[in-house]
């Protein structure tokens, strides 16, 4: 195999574990319906990946890059805190609907009995965009003399808890309740409640 087929192959196999995840929401994903999946064999799976926990990896791999990469593109493009929120936590939304077996890893649901490693690679994403979000909340004050209601912490906890809630929705319905549902109708409530204006000295 050359080693510009290699990585081809590798991105053959992620792609048909994501959709394994869609198609067979709730089911155990072995290797050798993956292998079969793939149309190759399970010892030429293991040429690419040396454990079924090393493909999980992959997809985590790919939802930080993208989520990552376009955050940072949001970060440089939207100067306004509320509309930063507003588009990170519709980017994350939608690219959960966007991918549903990938809102299976991102739930955590098809980690269970996998190593704790991948679980905490989840938890460790999360954790990433709820810090991102903070930041954006405590930078406006210098940014707009705005200021969270409650403390930053606690609203970017409250952003991604919407976010995750809905996530969790998504795959507990087989994908039929979307994550984007209402959530326009329901920024529209919590914007209006999320900044106010910094008291000035007397």
């Amino acid at each position: 195999m050359t080693e510009e087929h290699k990585p081809r192959r590798r991105e053959q196999i992620l792609q048909a574990l994501a959709l394994m995840l869609e198609e067979d929401s709730g089911k155990r994903i072995t290797t050798a319906a993956l292998a079969r999946q793939v149309g190759v064999s399970e010892a030429a799976l293991y040429r690419h990946f040396p454990s079924k926990a090393r493909m999980f990896e992959g997809l985590i791999d790919f939802i930080e890059e993208n989520l990552f990469a376009r955050i940072t593109r949001i970060l440089e493009e939207v100067p306004d805190t509320l509309a930063r929120c507003h588009t990170i936590i519709t980017l994350l939304l939608g690219f959960a609907e966007k991918n549903p077996g990938l809102s299976r890893v991102m739930g955590g649901d098809v980690l269970t009995g996998e190593t704790a490693r991948l679980r905490q690679r989840i938890h460790q994403l999360f954790e990433r965009l709820e810090t991102q979000l903070k930041q954006v909340l405590r930078e406006a004050e210098l940014r707009e003399g705005l200021r969270p209601t409650i403390t930053a912490s606690a609203a970017a906890n409250l952003l991604m808890a919407q976010a995750e809630g809905r996530i969790s929705q998504y795959v507990r319905s087989d994908f039929q309740r979307l994550p984007t549902e209402h959530w326009e109708d329901q920024w529209v409530l919590l914007s209006a409640q999320l900044l106010h204006p910094v008291a000035q000295p007397a």
